[in-house]
């Protein structure tokens, strides 16, 4: 395989991975949303518990597997690609949600307690966009720390992980839980890419090691040992090792360019994927014409994923596309003359 066909799979399998990561992450809120409402489980709650281990430690791997390009930049540029840019949409996507969310949380709470969350979603993220809160503390910390030897701040980094840390805060215990996974994707990007071109030559022996990974991953989720101190991480690593070469075994066939699509684009998926969530889990479960709840979730993951899709294509060239591009007043970047940027 040469350079170029190389480079062209890496760029795929990675589109690949997190395809399949933001449809996990929709289908794990669809189902619990699902089940809540309905006050009972589906069959789908079993498909979210086995890629709970994998599921956000591969996103977060991914998002930091190539900061080594950009890191070394000054900080305005850095700060701006890297934080700046996702709270703008952080900011956006908070007020639009708030917004839906406002008339029940004033009906519950009263109009000040509804104002107090919103003000406390500027320190401590409520719903689904605490990863794009998250994700540029991630990249801000990281950068500080370049001085710092790698190991030693991978190893304070996995004994985070492993800690009991649960103050009720999410920004302090989703960043013990995940910032390993995010640095590792950055200090062992070379690694990484190295195992994803290594699946793509040996396809067979990688599809066999998959298998073997899925029946560890079952016995552990389902024995009840998934959440233990160290096996935790391990589960995630080695969840993250799979999605990567799922993905890469994907980017040698050329099968499900959708899903590549969606990676391409999780970042609108992820934003938008609320609403139509919500919309179509309350339509199913009032109307009764599905009474399993297992296809209820799915039906509901797949709305929530299309949709924003759709949306995105709608709103392009538009004054509204605002809602998934920067414009030009939000950006800190000498010497840029584009009035937008993309949410990726």
């Amino acid at each position: 395989m040469d350079l170029t066909a190389r480079t062209k799979a890496r760029v795929d399998w990675v589109d690949y991975a997190k395809g399949f990561c933001i449809i996990m992450v929709v289908m794990m809120h669809s189902t619990l949303g699902v089940e809540k409402a309905a006050g009972a489980e589906g069959w789908m709650t079993y498909v979210v518990a086995f890629a709970k281990p994998f599921r956000m430690p591969d996103f977060f791997m991914i998002s930091g597997l190539f900061l080594a390009q950009v890191i070394d930049r000054d900080w305005r540029t850095y700060a701006d690609r890297k934080i700046i840019h996702f709270g703008y949409f952080y900011v956006l996507w908070l007020v639009i949600q708030f917004a839906f969310k406002a008339p029940g949380m004033i009906a519950d709470d009263g109009t000040m307690g509804a104002l107090r969350e919103f003000l406390l979603a500027f320190i401590d993220p409520f719903g689904t966009l605490w990863f794009i809160f998250l994700l540029p503390l991630f990249f801000a910390v990281t950068k500080l720390l370049r001085g710092v030897p790698v190991w030693i701040v991978w190893l304070a980094a996995a004994a985070l992980e492993t800690l009991p840390i649960e103050t009720g805060w999410v920004i302090p215990d989703e960043f013990a839980a995940r910032f390993v996974y995010f640095y590792s994707g950055y200090i062992f990007a070379p690694l990484i890419f190295r195992f994803a071109a290594r699946v793509i030559e040996r396809p067979v022996e990688a599809a066999a090691a998959l298998a073997v990974w899925a029946v560890i991953e079952g016995v552990a989720v389902f024995g009840g040992y998934s959440e233990l101190p160290f096996v935790s991480l391990g589960l995630g690593m080695l969840g993250a090792a799979a999605v990567i070469a799922f993905s890469a075994l994907l980017s040698k066939s050329h099968r499900l360019g959708w899903l590549r699509y969606c990676g391409q684009n999780s970042i609108v998926i992820y934003l938008a994927f609320f609403l139509p969530m919500a919309t179509t889990r309350t339509l199913l479960l009032k109307t009764g014409v599905i009474p399993d709840l297992g296809t209820i979730s799915l039906i509901v993951t797949a709305v929530a994923v299309v949709t924003p899709i759709l949306f995105f294509w709608l709103v392009r060239g538009t004054r509204f596309r605002f809602l998934f591009e920067r414009p030009a007043w939000a950006r800190i970047e000498r010497g840029s003359a584009r009035a937008f940027a993309a949410a990726e």
